[in-house]
């Protein structure tokens, strides 16, 4: 109830009217059954515009320490966080990343529509960083398609580090459905869970038209902390979307 409440009365208006967004490519949203939205991570503000525009509802998973916090504040982000239909995940490793895939599965197989951000954090230069390979088992294992969206802009929105949302024009970008069906039964082999995942990353550079750097984006946050402190170089650029055909070290393209 709460979601369709911020949705369409509370929240959702006022985004509409102060952030005028160009969304393109709706046509490829399935109108029932579960299906995975990979999205590009620019800004904490993806994950309120991106739902705006699709009709049926999206659930996200969101790190556990929303669900956790103590005290007044923290039952209020409880309460909030578990309304809208985030679900907590554990990113420690191990058997509780299992239990993320877990019920990320569970959800897929009663028709929902999952939010995802294969790269696992926000962008800290607003590139495209490499995807982690959660996101294709959970497409196997669930066995429902990938699409691939594009956020544009939410990063001049809602800036790293800014507690202002500032007004900028957006865009959103849903992209053709990518179907594995093909690898079924393969869920758990890594070499066919990184194609699938390069794969999907590939479809997000191309629909962004995002430069792609090689490297995690939480390993990418490290590098740029330690060239901040004047510890190493910066890290290194990468084609762009425009100069390259495939991603690198892939079976992608």
């Amino acid at each position: 109830m709460l979601y369709w409440l911020m949705k369409y009365v509370l929240l959702g208006p006022v985004l509409r009217l102060l952030w005028p967004t160009r969304v393109t490519g709706t046509e490829n949203l399935p109108a029932e059954g579960g299906a995975i939205l990979a999205s590009n991570h620019l800004a904490v503000a993806d994950s309120f515009f991106m739902p705006l525009y699709v009709s049926r509802r999206v659930t996200f998973p969101a790190k556990q320490e929303y669900f956790t916090e103590r005290g007044v504040k923290g039952k209020f982000k409880k309460w909030f966080f578990t309304g809208v239909g985030q679900f907590p995940i554990d990113r420690s490793g191990g058997t509780a990343a299992q239990a993320a895939i877990d019920t990320a599965v569970r959800l897929l197989r009663e028709d929902h529509l999952l939010g995802i951000y294969p790269e696992g954090t926000r962008s800290p230069d607003a590139r495209l960083y490499k995807g982690k390979t959660g996101v294709a088992r959970i497409a196997l294992e669930a066995r429902v398609p990938v699409v691939p969206v594009a956020m544009v802009g939410t990063d001049r929105v809602n800036p790293i580090g800014s507690k202002m949302w500032w007004p900028r024009k957006l865009e959103i970008r849903f992209g053709a459905p990518l179907d594995f069906s093909r690898y079924e039964g393969l869920a758990g082999d890594r070499f066919v869970e990184r194609s699938i995942t390069d794969e999907i990353m590939y479809s997000l550079m191309e629909l962004s038209g995002q430069e792609y750097v090689d490297i995690y984006a939480a390993k990418a946050k490290e590098l740029l902390a330690a060239d901040e402190a004047g510890l190493r170089p910066a890290v290194p650029a990468q084609p762009d979307a425009r100069e390259v055909t495939r991603l690198p070290e892939s079976q992608a393209g």
